[in-house]
């Protein structure tokens, strides 16, 4: 399992890290970011292939 850093970028599309994702779910007992991310790429809102490194 992989540790993840605060600031580590977890989506480059929107520029989420770590830290954001953990507060927000603090704040709102689950991540509305997370839940934005995953409604943007099933819409194909998301260019993560392209502004990913890794190309995910």
């Amino acid at each position: 399992m992989k540790i993840l850093k605060k600031d580590e970028q977890i989506c480059y599309c929107f520029g989420y890290t770590v830290a954001d994702i953990e507060s927000d779910a603090l704040a709102n007992s689950q991540s509305l970011i997370m839940e934005k991310i995953v409604s943007e790429k099933r819409a194909g809102g998301c260019n993560c292939s392209k502004k990913n490194p890794k190309g995910r």
